[in-house]
């Protein structure tokens, strides 16, 4: 799968999606990081890249997934996932959640830890 990581989306997990054959596009190697980019560019950003986003900012990119209207290209999916220390498992979990939804053109999925 191809993902593109918010820049707040931790290097480990993203080290950990690498690990499991995911190719992953940071915000810091696209020079987009530090720079104040507003959701809904970092959104278009992954739509032109044709990339997965990759967030833990959770409440802002699932308000842009409702509110994306029907008219506009879909994206290509929008992985929003809680804070985790566990940066290995969490990797596995969007792995897994992933899996299950290919194609993700236009879906929203929530990776949560477990318990």
């Amino acid at each position: 799968m191809r993902f593109y990581a918010n820049e707040n989306f931790p290097r480990q997990t993203v080290e950990a999606l690498r690990g499991l054959g995911h190719d992953v596009l940071t915000s810091a190697e696209a020079e987009r990081a530090n720079k104040r980019v507003p959701d809904g560019e970092v959104l278009e950003f992954a739509v032109a890249e044709e990339r997965t986003l990759l967030t833990i900012n959770r409440k802002d990119f699932i308000r842009l997934h409702n509110l994306r209207p029907d008219t506009e290209p879909p994206h290509f999916g929008i992985v929003a996932c809680k804070q985790d220390a566990d940066f290995a498992g969490q990797g596995q979990r969007i792995h897994t959640a992933v899996a299950e939804e290919s194609p993700m053109n236009g879906k929203l999925i929530r990776v949560n830890r477990p318990g």
